[in-house]
């Protein structure tokens, strides 16, 4: 079992963008919903960004769509969307009535819209801020050409758990595990090792995992590995896969949740608890 004594501290962080007009900010969104969670990823390959906005009762997930252009690449034509119950399902219908689901549906369309129009440069700057913060630094402000307004977004970046580097011979890496169902295991990976350091490691010595519906992570040994060539026992494995597993798969990482706190700022929802 992981001591969890040895997770570092939350810290406050502060980062200050360039956002421009909010127009989302300015839209109503339906109060007895209570705040929404967000969550932004951009496509490098489209050049196109996605929202999800999240509620008890159900979810939003917005995408951008291409113009037209040549591929399609980087050109809006506009704002596609779909829902999931309360329990993530694909719906055909909104988990909500019709006015919410009309004020919701226009507040995370004019948010998708600003996020898309703030990108790529706006994912750089994210991943600048957290590379502050990853220095020990508590304050991050964005290069600006002119005078213009700008915005604050303070955040609580949770702590990772101290982990030794890998003391067993050869190297590891770990990668998702695509096949598992996840009403069986959420979000496995597997530890992939290689005796030789120059070479990729590609054999299983180990997984770990997320129990449906919780937090709590569940790791195995695989069977027929050469513990002795591996160099660590498997009881000393699965506890450091365990710290790995939650730093890098169920922590929130730094640069995620500064992205969050501008989607809220753009929103208009950083101030509500």
């Amino acid at each position: 079992m992981t001591d969890m004594s040895l997770r570092l501290p939350t810290r406050r962080f502060r980062a200050v963008f360039a956002l421009g007009t909010r127009h989302a900010a300015t839209l109503p969104l339906p109060t007895a919903l209570g705040k929404p969670n967000l969550f932004g990823e951009w496509d490098d390959e489209t050049e196109l960004s996605s929202l999800y906005v999240g509620f008890g009762t159900g979810q939003v997930h917005l995408d951008a769509v291409g113009g037209g252009g040549v591929g399609g690449v980087g050109e809006v034509g506009g704002v596609e969307h779909h829902f999931h119950d309360a329990a993530g399902d694909d719906t055909d219908t909104s988990p909500w009535g019709p006015g919410d689901t009309a004020q919701v549906v226009a507040w995370a369309t004019a948010l998708l819209t600003d996020l898309q129009a703030l990108m790529p440069d706006l994912i750089d700057d994210v991943d600048d801020a957290a590379a502050w913060h990853d220095a020990g630094l508590d304050l991050w402000v964005c290069e600006v050409e002119e005078p213009t307004h700008l915005d604050l977004v303070e955040v609580d970046i949770e702590g990772e758990l101290l982990t030794l580097p890998w003391l067993g011979a050869g190297h590891v890496e770990h990668d998702h595990v695509d096949e598992a169902p996840d009403d069986v295991r959420e979000h496995p990976i597997a530890l992939l090792w290689a005796a030789d350091e120059h070479r990729a490691p590609d054999q299983p010595i180990a997984e770990a995992w997320l129990a449906p519906g919780t937090e709590q992570t569940v790791t195995r040994a695989l069977p027929g590995v050469d513990w002795t060539a591996v160099g660590m026992p498997a009881d000393e494995v699965l506890p450091w896969l365990e710290g790995i597993y939650l730093n890098h798969h169920v922590l929130p990482d730094p640069a995620g949740t500064i992205l969050t706190g501008v989607l809220e700022r753009l929103g208009g929802i950083d101030g509500i608890d």
